[in-house]
């Protein structure tokens, strides 16, 4: 097994980790207490090639592997999860989709300008349908050579910023899942409304909003797939996001035990440092080894999506494993910094904020458990 970063792996590392200390860090406090979307950091993000990092350089991609997009990932998550998981939805659920299942028609309308400059939202949750994808109430009622859109989705990431939105809707109730399709809408179609900004506990600078329709006409050709593949192309999509949020997940810890380390090491107590202390030395070795583990398992996944070779088992051990520790790791983090953590100066009160999210979305941490149960047991 070589654990050797190419030179290429490092230049992306590099490139990610000055822009998200030179770029990200400087108003992120601000944008979290003000739910300031970052607009700015985003665009130039897109032109760094931050958006479209796997997608083929003929679609104006930056045609890299998974593991240079897991490394970027961890980099920006580090200093700032609102603007990584704009990246997440847009590489891996977007822009993956589209390349991997859309016409080529559908690429270059849409996947080009996504992976140059756009920025793309994956609607999936609703109301009554979040863990439970196949129970859609979004129905697109086909009238023959276009359909007709009605419903709600909630949580959507990138809600109020994207151009372009991939939206799970029912068309066939009777078929359960197998009469579920996905469609390609443009922001502006006649009928469709962007709803409220959820006020959230972390990723405040996040875009997250409710998304309605009514009566929006989509024409056939922006349905991705053939009839009734949208529950297959959701599924599959999601196994690839949760490599993503694998990696935000990991980057928040690893962002928190770099900020805990240095603190231990200028904070005195009692006379020393508080690195001196073994109560604080555990801590910190524990912290350590709970992220190179996350590390290696993320690394796995993406090595495994690379070599074309089944990853749904190792995305889901990652994702289900990094949350985990991303939060076990910014709690402690706080747990160091001790009153100081408690505010949002030293960043790590916000960072256990973030941490707490990567359970919950692509997949809660119980329905990884049933995909690896599942895995397993296949």
């Amino acid at each position: 097994m070589d654990f050797q970063l190419t030179e290429e792996h490092l230049a992306v590392r590099n490139a990610a980790r000055n822009f998200a200390q030179t770029d990200l860090l400087p108003g992120v406090i601000d944008r979290d207490t003000h739910q300031k979307f970052p607009s700015e950091q985003i665009k130039k993000m897109a032109e760094l090639g931050f958006m479209g990092m796997m997608v083929d350089p003929k679609y104006n991609g930056g045609g890299m592997d998974t593991i240079s997009y897991v490394l970027a990932m961890e980099e920006i998550s580090k200093v700032d999860a609102s603007a990584s998981v704009c990246m997440s939805v847009n590489n891996s659920l977007v822009c993956w989709g589209l390349e991997r299942f859309g016409s080529e028609e559908q690429k270059e309308r849409y996947l080009k300008p996504l992976a140059q400059y756009g920025i793309g939202a994956f609607c999936l949750s609703e109301p009554e349908a979040g863990s439970d994808a196949t129970s859609q109430r979004t129905t697109a009622e086909d009238k023959g050579d276009f359909y007709i859109l009605n419903g709600t989705k909630n949580w959507i990431t990138n809600g109020n910023s994207a151009n372009v939105y991939i939206v799970i809707a029912q068309t066939d109730a009777s078929k359960r899942h197998k009469g579920i399709n996905a469609f390609i809408l443009e922001r502006g179609m006649p009928g469709f409304v962007v709803g409220k900004k959820e006020d959230k506990m972390g990723i405040r600078g996040s875009d997250t909003h409710s998304l309605m329709f009514t009566d929006v006409k989509i024409p056939k050709a922006n349905r991705i797939g053939e009839e009734g593949f949208g529950f297959n192309f959701a599924m599959s999509t999601l196994n690839g996001g949760r490599i993503g949020i694998a990696s935000q997940a990991l980057g928040i810890a690893a962002g928190a035990y770099e900020l805990a380390l240095k603190y231990s090491k200028e904070r005195k107590a009692f006379g020393k440092n508080l690195s001196d202390h073994q109560a604080i030395q555990f801590k910190l070795a524990e912290m350590a080894t709970k992220i190179d583990a996350a590390r290696l398992l993320v690394h796995q996944a993406a090595w495994l999506k690379d070599q074309k070779k089944d990853f749904v088992k190792a995305a889901a051990m990652a994702k289900l494993y990094a949350s985990q520790i991303a939060q076990e790791v910014t709690t402690e983090a706080v747990q160091i910094h001790g009153g100081y953590g408690y505010v949002k100066e030293y960043h790590v009160e916000r960072m256990m904020r973030d941490a707490k999210i990567t359970q919950i979305y692509e997949g809660t941490t119980e329905i990884q458990k049933m995909v690896i149960s599942r895995e397993l047991l296949r």
